[in-house]
């Protein structure tokens, strides 16, 4: 076998819109004609364990909905173990239920899960926002209402089960002889039979169809937050309520901040002039730009704080975080031949104990500040 997976429902040889008993027919099919007690060939071992994977996968309506949507990719390591001999029953129990009728092979009580991937910006994840998914889900049948039969035609009692919705089998192994009570397979445990199946449907009681629905993603809401939408999946049938909807949350980084909590942290420059002196600049925050103050003497790395402007905490009534700006000093590259000879000078009254504060200095801190000070000193 090669080492790249066959498409599920090809190993089986089903439909994409097989019912659970059309699955349970092909996967019967199928292990009877690779099992390694009949079939001798050199793969027949390798055909066996892809074909009990395959059904293990497409049997469980939460598995064969991911499955459905993302392929081999989407099962993340969940797909069966295969048959791995009868060596200490390894993988057997599976394969056995499967095979005769047990619990792996039973309908769901309810209609499958379907999995959705979204991605929003960081500031729609920060205040919530509305988002449209296109579904391609099974949906009860809007002609035959899930009856299955066409409308205005009998529905009668199944002749296998009579009615009961189960049977007994009695199945002669290798281990002994087994009785095994099963949903029936004809009516698949609803008892009654349809007499003409509907045109629509073809008597599955569900069709697929594409629908649109709008989804509110909380504000607040984190990278990885799964979503779960109650009843948004697909139907389960006449009379099963419908499964449910899982909704994956991916937040785009953003270009000015990161987060960390529920703070919003971002970097801010400032001029080596400011930093020195003080000064106020202009900084982004989520909801626009504002003016905070640089204290005299500001070291690069130092953090101002915007309190309660950083992200709303998920089911807290707008309860936000802050915002933590961290100063960086920009040391200019290229100095003209004024700037120059002020640092120069400004240079050499630092080499003295104790700056002077006559008012020559002052004169000189004056010019200082001017020199650097450029057009814009936001960040």
């Amino acid at each position: 076998m090669t080492t790249s997976k066959r498409d599920y429902y090809e190993v089986l040889g089903a439909a994409r819109d097989a019912t659970p008993e059309d699955l349970k027919k092909a996967f019967r099919k199928q292990a009877l004609k690779y099992h390694p007690d009949r079939n001798k060939a050199e793969d027949a071992n390798d055909r066996f364990k892809e074909v009990n994977e395959a059904y293990q996968v497409l049997s469980d309506p939460k598995r064969k909905a991911q499955y459905d949507q993302f392929g081999h990719e989407g099962m993340n390591g969940q797909a069966g173990r295969g048959f791995d001999g009868f060596e200490g029953f390894g993988g057997f129990g599976d394969i056995f239920d499967s095979f005769f009728g047990g619990s792996t092979g039973q309908q769901s009580n309810r209609g499958a899960d379907l999995e959705f991937q979204i991605n929003v910006s960081f500031r729609d994840a920060a205040f919530g926002v509305a988002r449209e998914l296109e579904l391609n889900r099974m949906e009860r049948c809007e002609r035959c209402d899930g009856n299955r039969s066409e409308p205005g035609t009998d529905v009668i009692e199944c002749s296998t089960c009579h009615g009961e919705g189960k049977v007994r089998r009695t199945q002669r192994t290798f281990f002994g002889q087994f009785e095994q009570v099963t949903a029936c397979p004809t009516c698949e445990g609803e008892g009654q039979q349809v007499k003409t199946a509907c045109s629509h449907c073809s008597g599955r009681g569900t069709e697929r169809n594409a629908r649109k629905i709008e989804v509110q993603i909380p504000a607040g809401v984190e990278h990885g937050t799964k979503l779960v939408i109650r009843g948004e999946g697909e139907s389960g049938g006449k009379g099963l309520p419908s499964g449910d909807l899982y909704v994956h949350i991916g937040v785009q980084r953003d270009q000015v901040f990161a987060r960390r909590g529920n703070d919003v942290l971002m970097t801010a420059e400032v001029n080596m002039a400011m930093a020195a002196l003080g000064g106020i600049i202009n900084v982004e925050t989520l909801e626009g730009s504002i003016d905070i103050d640089v204290e005299p003497g500001t070291q690069s790395g130092a953090v101002k704080r915007i309190r309660s402007a950083g992200i709303p905490q998920m089911g807290t009534g707008g309860r936000r975080g802050d915002q933590l700006v961290e100063l960086k000093v920009v040391i200019p590259k290229k100095l003209d031949d004024q700037q120059t000879a002020l640092l120069q000078e400004l240079a050499e009254s630092f080499g003295l104990e104790r700056v002077s504060e006559n008012s020559n200095d002052q004169g000189l801190f004056d010019r200082f500040k001017d020199a650097f000070r450029g057009e814009d000193s936001r960040a």
